[in-house]
């Protein structure tokens, strides 16, 4: 059965919910024993059985707020805080009977590209093709739990620079970041407000539409949720590729992007070749080549305000109250943040201050407009682009060590314009290389997202 099959099941009253939930948290807690995948395990169920989601699993990313569960971002900082509310994706998942099975592990906040940034107290998750290389990240926990459960399920994440799609890649799943305000950012512990976007991750591309279809529309509660009429995403399912119109991006595949990779990407261009799509190369040098750069200065000048409210005294990790307000500020903060989450505090502060904000945030802010234009203008013709996910396989962890700063930043060379620009994105899983998952992304304009589920099934 795909997952719209069970629903229905469900609903028919032939499937015992109670009997099935108790053997898919027994499934849950083994998994999670030897994979590291969720920072809390627990059940959550509305008794709702005629929803869209009806007896569908459902695991969701730590930053994002789950009434009365656990929810610290991966931080130490935000230990033992329980939020009084839902976010509003996790409340319309609740509403349309999804069973909440707990909150995956990630990157505190969402700072990495491999989920090994995170807080203390907090285990390291494991590539479920092999324990000695990483998940990706900062949706780490969310792709991997996706690529190992049997049973009907689907993972909420979050994605700032590419910590949707990147682990979607290392962990063979697939993985959509929506269109910018396109699901209510309400409820997420913030990395990036003008960044930060909420979508789902599933074995199967049906998981991603039914999953999108109920979390997405307009939310009074977020400003900056976007007023769109929510499309009938199934139906993209069964339409036909013919005729569409792929771009590949030259710039992504060049240097730094590993063979194995190079090649599998070209032979999904064949296969949709195969399939009547047209194809033609096309070119964004703003994008590939400035994207990186912009978005390491945008991020980080957003994350230092945002982390600015964690300083005990509110929620989360608290300290005897010693000296005066800075210095019980200070002493709480530099015990609890983690080593990646005062570096990106440093930097974001740093580009916003007086003497560099015009030579840093705002020049970043204009070249990320002039990233969207070059998107825009390269959607005039063709309905999607095409590159692949990550440059690389998913690494060990002894070679994670190894890596500097720099190079960590690196891994979002290709996920981080997408997310600049607030476009759709999706990594595909599509092929192998040495026993390792690889992705292929597919990026479109803003809410096409049924392009992207259209094309996407043609590589199934």
């Amino acid at each position: 059965m795909n997952i719209y099959e069970y629903v229905e099941e469900v609903k028919k009253g032939n499937v015992d919910l109670d009997n099935e939930t108790a053997k898919v948290m027994e499934k849950v807690n083994k998994i999670n024993e030897e994979y590291n995948y969720l920072n809390v395990v627990e059940k959550q169920h509305s008794g709702e059985t005629t929803g869209k989601l009806s007896g569908v699993f459902v695991s969701v990313k730590d930053s994002i707020c789950v009434k009365g569960m656990e929810s610290s971002a991966g931080s130490r900082i935000l230990k033992g805080y329980r939020p009084l509310f839902d976010a509003t994706a996790v409340g319309k998942i609740k509403e349309n009977g999804a069973v909440i099975i707990g909150k995956t592990s990630q990157d505190a906040f969402g700072f990495g590209s491999f989920s090994a940034n995170v807080g203390l107290g907090f285990r390291v998750p494991l590539n479920p093709f092999d324990k000695e290389r990483c998940c990706g990240g900062s949706s780490g926990g969310s792709a991997g739990i996706t690529r190992k459960a049997d049973f009907p399920h689907i993972s909420l994440g979050e994605s700032t620079g590419g910590s949707i799609a990147a682990p979607g890649a290392f962990c063979g799943v697939y993985a959509l970041c929506p269109t910018y305000g396109r699901i209510s950012r309400y409820g997420l512990i913030d990395y990036g407000n003008s960044l930060d976007k909420i979508g789902p991750m599933g074995r199967e591309i049906e998981d991603i539409a039914l999953a999108l279809e109920v979390m997405s529309g307009y939310d009074e509660k977020d400003s900056t949720s976007a007023d769109n009429e929510v499309d009938d995403y199934k139906s993209y399912l069964d339409k036909d590729v013919r005729g569409m119109r792929v771009g590949v991006i030259k710039e992504a595949f060049g240097e730094g992007v590993d063979e194995s990779i190079r090649k599998n990407a070209e032979d999904a261009v064949s296969r949709l070749e195969g399939e009547g799509v047209k194809v033609k190369e096309v070119s964004l040098p703003l994008s590939l080549n400035y994207g990186l750069y912009a978005y390491y200065i945008i991020a980080p000048s957003e994350a230092s305000t945002n982390l600015a409210k964690l300083c005990g005294m509110r929620y989360g990790a608290e300290e005897e109250i010693k000296g005066n307000f800075n210095e019980y500020f200070s002493s709480v903060r530099s015990k609890h943040f983690g080593d990646e989450a005062k570096r990106r505090i440093i930097i974001g502060t740093f580009t916003r201050m007086a003497g560099y904000r015009d030579a840093y945030y705002i020049k970043a802010a204009k070249v990320r407009t002039m990233i969207i234009e070059e998107y825009k203008k390269a959607f005039k013709d063709i309905d999607a682009l095409l590159t692949p996910t990550m440059p690389i396989l998913p690494p060990r962890f002894k070679e994670i060590e190894k890596l500097t700063v720099m190079q960590n930043y690196m891994m979002d060379l290709l996920t981080c314009a997408p997310n600049l620009a607030g476009l759709p994105h999706i990594n595909v899983p599509f092929g192998e290389s040495r026993g390792l998952p690889i992705g292929v992304m597919l990026t479109a304009d803003h809410m096409k997202e049924g392009k992207l589920l259209q094309l996407s099934k043609e590589l199934k």
